[in-house]
């Protein structure tokens, strides 16, 4: 258990370079149209990686549960965006110019409404150039979604991995086109973009996820159902990455972001929850990050021209960008090919097919 402790305290503590601030990466130019997909977007840390992403000249897909966040949020960034600009020098509003932005609902409650959101997220567009999986919830108590997996199983992995995989064929056709482009052309590596948790620690051995099912009472086993949610997200991105080497696959943790909904349910309990929002309260002030901060490390995978699929492929960054290493668990490619395996059969089960060349 000590070293659990251990590994959340050293990752809650990850600097944060002055490198790694948003305006060092390239701005798009007009006429370089690409396409980027946030879930969760219109708030917390996804908010910040959307306005980013959007300042930077990304035509960006916000997908989200509610539409009437969804449209306000965008409304809010279009406003912030202005207020940014308006400490551009004449130079730097001459040469970066604004995206776009657009909501699109989803649910990864019901997996139905992913391959909605997917559907008529081509139908409005042939290529994809930056995927974060941005979108999860925290510790909440056992539930069985329509589809009958643990909701947290479901919302911050499953879900995720059927969205994903689903939209590869718009990513791979980035790198076709690339492909066609001169070798003296700067080439453009589609990313894919999972973002994890300081929080994957608490799986602290392997459990197979048929086990997410049976783990009681809920007080005692809520968060390491997800420890285990986020470890199984990292497998996925080390096993997209193995089998996807043109497309840039990572994993991040945004640091302990205290500013957000995700403790919601812990706080509300009754008695308990006052001694949990102590809790949460002093780890935010002791380890605590923005969620400007924390969106930092989702930023800079998506937008780092650094970083490349030869030495990159398959990493974990933790926050600000900082490159990192996940737990044993996490980083071990023989759990995360069950973890693929286990999966699939899942989806199999429930009529959802994942090609064998995915």
């Amino acid at each position: 258990m000590m070293n659990v402790v251990q590994r959340l305290h050293e990752a809650s503590r990850s600097p944060i370079s002055p490198t790694h601030d948003p305006d060092a990466f390239p701005f798009l130019i007009p006429g370089d149209r690409r396409l980027a997909i946030v879930t969760g977007g219109n708030s917390g840390i996804g908010y910040y990686t959307s306005l980013h992403l959007y300042l930077h000249g990304y035509v960006v897909y916000v997908f989200g549960r509610s539409k009437s966040r969804g449209y306000k949020s965008i409304t809010e960034m279009k406003e912030e965006a202005i207020r940014i600009r308006q400490s551009y020098s004449p130079s730097q509003s001459a040469n970066r110019h604004l995206g776009e932005l657009h909501f699109m609902y989803i649910d990864f409650t019901d997996l139905s409404l992913v391959f909605l959101a997917v559907e008529e997220f081509k139908r409005r567009e042939k290529y994809l150039h930056v995927l974060v999986n941005n979108a999860g919830v925290m510790a909440l108590p056992f539930q069985l979604t329509k589809n009958k997996f643990e909701i947290q199983m479901q919302t911050n992995y499953i879900a995720p991995f059927v969205l994903t995989t689903k939209l590869l064929p718009l990513l791979e056709r980035v790198v076709e086109k690339e492909s066609q482009k001169k070798s003296s052309t700067t080439v453009v590596c589609p990313r894919i973009i999972y973002l994890s948790s300081v929080g994957h620690n608490l799986a602290f051995r392997y459990f197979s996820p048929k086990t997410w099912f049976n783990l009681r009472p809920n007080i005692l086993f809520t968060w390491l159902r997800y420890g285990m949610a986020k470890t199984a997200g990292i497998h996925f991105m080390k096993m997209l990455a193995l089998r996807n080497p043109k497309i840039l696959c990572v994993s991040v943790h945004p640091g302990f972001v205290m500013n957000t909904n995700l403790f919601s349910y812990w706080t509300r309990l009754p008695i308990i929850g006052i001694l949990f929002w102590v809790i949460f309260q002093v780890f935010g002030w002791m380890f605590g990050v923005s969620n400007e901060q924390g969106a930092l490390a989702s930023v800079r995978c998506a937008l780092d021209p650094d970083l490349t699929v030869e030495k990159d492929n398959g990493k974990y960054y933790a926050t600000g960008g900082i490159e990192s290493e996940p737990s044993t668990v996490a980083n071990n490619m023989d759990y995360a090919a069950r973890t693929w395996i286990w999966t699939v059969h899942e989806l199999s089960k429930r009529k959802i097919y994942i090609p064998n060349d995915t």
